[in-house]
């Protein structure tokens, strides 16, 4: 695993754990709540390029 596919999933997980931690608040804040989840789904994306990209270099 390359050191920057690493870190891109270390951020995600970090991401996933601030959005729960912000959902279980008793009065939510519905901008953070959408602000993470966008950050998170353009990790996810480059993620999804970074092992597309690996898998066409490999084959």
């Amino acid at each position: 695993m390359s050191d920057r596919l690493f870190r891109l999933l270390e951020r995600h997980q970090k991401l996933d754990d601030a959005l729960r931690h912000v959902q279980a608040r008793r009065w939510p804040d519905p901008f953070e709540i959408a602000r993470l989840k966008k950050l998170k789904l353009a990790i996810k994306d480059r993620l999804a390029r970074l092992s597309a990209n690996n898998r066409r270099a490999r084959a």
